[in-house]
């Protein structure tokens, strides 16, 4: 992805999106954002920032374009949190039609070890669990 500049095409930026005030929810500013193109990469939705200093907390949306015929309608909600002064990724769900086969669900969590050097924590592997 990054040699072929998929970071850019996806960045939050006036290339990439149109801007519109949005409604307070949850104690968050909202902004809402309009791909200016359909893109796998793109969501249309709102971005949600603090409204003490703007930093972000959420986007979610839709995306843009289906990323292939057998996936359909995908609901992303990616969270944000400041670690170490940097913002970084801490959450991302989504939620999929699936032609055929309904709906599929996906959730990840990022846990952090260093960020730009600075010792944030010491995350332990998690191994998913089969039911019985």
């Amino acid at each position: 992805m990054y040699e072929s500049g998929a970071p850019s095409r996806a960045a939050l930026t006036p290339e990439n999106y149109l801007f519109a005030e949005g409604a307070v929810a949850d104690g968050l500013s909202a902004v809402v954002v309009t791909p200016r193109r359909k893109d796998v990469l793109l969501i249309d939705g709102s971005m949600f920032l603090k409204p003490e200093d703007g930093d972000l907390v959420r986007i979610e949306g839709r995306l843009s374009k289906a990323p292939s015929f057998w996936i359909r309608h995908v609901e992303i909600v990616r969270s944000y949190r400041r670690i170490a002064g940097v913002r970084m990724p801490v959450a991302v769900e989504a939620v999929a039609s699936i032609r055929l086969a309904g709906t599929a669900t996906f959730r990840m969590t990022y846990e952090y070890e260093t960020v730009n050097g600075w010792r944030v924590g010491a995350p332990e592997p998690r191994l998913a669990r089969a039911e019985l």
